[in-house]
């Protein structure tokens, strides 16, 4: 009789749990890259009451006697899928077609990883979040190499795998001649160009991130995500290479949460979580009449 008061306080409590992963889900459904959550369950050890046995001469096999004694949270899964686009016309808002994400880092130096292109140039010209983290790639070599139809950019951008703050200033100085900025374009491999006056110049170039398990990423608020035990080390190369996807200018990645699904998640915990309720009301009541026998 207690393991069945026990079985139901088990269910209750995970569907609490599955409860509280929607409603976060539900909430975050217009966060730009947000990455959906669902809870798998596995069940509690159960108790044996008989061992099973093998066939004999004179008698057949027979199963074990076991009774379940309730459910646990085995995992909460993250959905690493890519949101849908959603078009901005704004120069500076990425989206990645692919499995990539974008390198920040914060005020101590810590890299971040984010599929929230929502970039700004700040007063010093960073490149840089809402939250004001950096964005990281590959910076320019200087003196800034022009841009023209056929400039070997690889050679304008500092080596692979070297990565610092991408910075489009103000202004710039050529060959003894100031020039303001007028303008900033990126391609989808990444590259960005800065316009100053009339000329175009190579700025750097935004480097990606891929993991072995991007799942494994841990959540660190801003839309962030910083490395963890089992999501393996950032594997970091340029837009465009076998993994990374290509970054799309003017666009920005949506939430990929589907409201119907986290709808009909949402009945099934709200009632299952009733369920479990009721066995332990029904529970309640056998006991009460195991106490009323005594009474009588």
């Amino acid at each position: 009789m207690l393991k069945s008061l026990y079985s139901g306080v088990s269910g209750m409590k995970g569907f609490q749990t599955k409860m509280d992963v929607i409603s976060d889900n539900i909430a975050n459904v217009n966060t730009m890259g947000f990455k959906a959550s669902r809870v798998i369950f596995e069940d509690l050890m159960s108790q044996s009451t008989s061992t099973s046995s093998s066939a004999s001469n004179n008698l057949g096999g027979t199963n074990a006697k076991q009774i379940g004694l309730g459910v646990k949270t085995g995992s909460i899964d993250k959905d690493t899928s890519a949101g849908s686009p959603q078009a901005t016309g704004r120069a500076l808002d990425f989206y990645i077609n692919g499995g990539g994400y974008f390198i920040v880092q914060n005020e101590t130096g810590e890299d971040l990883y984010t599929r929230d292109g929502a970039f700004s140039r700040d007063n010093q010209g960073n490149l840089t979040t809402s939250d004001g983290l950096k964005v990281m790639g590959r910076a320019a070599t200087t003196p800034l190499t022009e841009y023209t139809d056929g400039t070997d950019t690889d050679a304008a951008l500092a080596a692979s795998g070297n990565l610092s703050a991408l910075t489009i200033p103000s202004t710039i100085t050529v060959n003894g001649e100031t020039l303001n900025y007028d303008s900033v374009s990126v391609d989808q491999n990444g590259l960005v160009i800065g316009k100053y006056g009339s000329q175009n110049f190579v700025m750097g170039k935004i480097s990606l991130a891929t993991f072995n398990n991007a799942a494994g990423l841990e959540n660190v608020g801003g839309n962030n995500y910083a490395v963890s035990a089992n999501s393996g080390a950032a594997i970091i190369s340029n837009p465009g290479d076998t993994g990374t996807g290509t970054v799309i200018s003017g666009e920005l990645e949506m939430s990929n949460v589907d409201l119907s699904s986290e709808f009909t998640e949402m009945i099934i915990a709200n009632r299952a979580y009733q369920a479990n309720a009721k066995t332990i009301t029904t529970s309640d009541e056998m006991l009460q009449t195991l106490i009323n026998l005594k009474q009588s």
